[in-house]
């Protein structure tokens, strides 16, 4: 197999928005060029794997052979050495220690949260205003996981800091993670704001730590589970830190993706109001309602195809043999969630929103390693269970009242950092 290299360098290191939309056109179109493109971050070789096939291979088959990438390097000084982060050992350890945490038991204890939260959100709303839906639900996603880790009155502020500062920790951290080193020390206004964020949160959940200490009293919270697991303060603080960004940020977009579509596709929506009003029967959702969810489920599962993570990157422990190329101890290989959900060869029309992909005849036809929104394999993320209950909760209770309408005239456009952001989502809530 040849190893195409592009001509000149990519320009990965910029991060204006211009430079971003480049990346996501490269990356739909990695699948013309090769199963493995290699081109130059900088002065960098990076194997870019553009096939389902192989990215199975890098992520499940072969996933012992690699470790995170220099991405993941540049975040670990700030937000530590937590479960997205970790490697070998270490990694598989804390693990173990954080599964009982996502038991059945503990997620139907978070579902009624997310319920709660769901219909706390909808009930400020009135018929005919215009909502930021966009920011609704980030605030939203924040008050879930915030919930869910933390049930004491410190916790509370724990929640309050991370509305604030959580954001800025995850924006301009992708940004300082896909820049030179040098850029981190400058003294401008995104590196402040990231800075005095991070020191906010540390301090904060730190804070809530030692008063878990002094009470010793399980919770039921996220929190307490890790704690009463063994773990010392460091990792505890590592691990919260590490579900804060990593548990928020994908679920509030996929909300929001998801009301998007289902404003710009009525079809849709109606099959959706159609199978919440027969499974709940104006009923709050419960944790049993989500296996007969089914078309929210294919709705769901189909923006987490057309919105996904824009990059999973790792580096090779010793010498690899992908798919009949030699990468060579300490090489940088990119699997990209967008350029794999987007490939044609394994989703027909890829830029159409079609939930009836996902019913169970057309979804068992998408190959092994075509669809990853929560990664695959030893390196899956823990919390995805978690946070494909709360979009499904979310949607069922926000449809059993309204309908989220767009605003004529106001086009939503997409900003890039690690994922598709709406630049803005202004929708009007309409009772139904």
């Amino acid at each position: 197999m040849s190893v195409p290299v592009a001509p000149g360098r990519w320009p990965f290191l910029g991060h204006t928005p211009a430079l971003l939309r480049q990346r996501f056109a490269f990356t739909d179109a990695l699948h013309e060029h090769g199963e493995i493109v290699k081109l130059y971050l900088g002065p960098a070789p990076v194997y870019f794997v553009a096939s389902p096939r192989l990215a199975h291979e890098v992520l499940v088959n072969e996933g012992p052979k690699f470790r995170k990438g220099a991405m993941f390097d540049k975040f670990r000084p700030f937000v530590g050495n937590g479960l997205v982060l970790s490697n070998g050992d270490f990694h598989l350890q804390q693990r173990r220690l954080m599964q009982p945490a996502f038991h059945r038991d503990r997620l139907t204890a978070y579902a009624e949260i997310m319920r709660r939260a769901a219909a706390e959100l909808s009930d400020a709303w009135r018929p005919g205003e215009v909502r930021k839906i966009d920011e609704d639900l980030q605030g939203l996603a924040v008050t879930i996981v915030g919930e869910a880790l933390f049930s004491t009155e410190l916790g509370k502020a724990a929640i309050a800091e991370a509305r604030r500062s959580i954001y800025v920790i995850i924006q301009q951290g992708m940004i300082r993670a896909l820049s030179p080193k040098f850029v981190e020390k400058l003294p401008i206004p995104g590196n402040r704001r990231f800075d005095e964020a991070i020191a906010r949160m540390q301090g904060i959940v730190t804070e809530v730590i030692h008063e878990w200490r002094r009470e010793g009293t399980d919770h039921g919270d996220l929190l307490s589970t890790l704690l009463l697991a063994g773990m010392t303060d460091e990792q505890a603080r590592d691990e919260v830190l590490t579900l804060l960004t990593a548990g928020i940020e994908t679920t509030a977009l996929a909300l929001a993706w998801t009301f998007h579509e289902l404003g710009r596709h009525p079809d849709v929506e109606a099959r959706v109001h159609a199978e919440v009003d027969e499974v709940l029967g104006g009923r709050p959702v419960t944790v049993d309602d989500l296996a007969r969810l089914t078309y929210v489920r294919q709705v769901v599962d189909e923006v987490l195809r057309r919105y996904p993570l824009w990059m999973l990157m790792r580096r090779t422990l010793t010498e690899v043999d992908l798919g009949g190329v030699r990468l060579p101890e300490g090489a940088e290989v990119i699997v990209s969630p967008h350029a794999l959900h987007h490939d044609p060869a394994s989703f027909g029309d890829p830029r159409r929103f079609d939930p009836g992909r996902w019913t169970p005849e057309r979804a068992a036809e998408a190959p092994k390693g075509a669809f990853v929104p929560f990664g695959a394999g030893t390196r899956q993320c823990i919390g995805n269970r978690f946070a494909q209950n709360e979009i499904v909760i979310t949607v069922a209770t926000v449809a059993a009242r309204w309908r989220l309408v767009p605003v004529p005239g106001r086009p939503v456009r997409v900003k890039f950092t690690s994922a598709a952001y709406p630049d803005s989502l202004p929708m009007t809530a309409v009772p139904r």
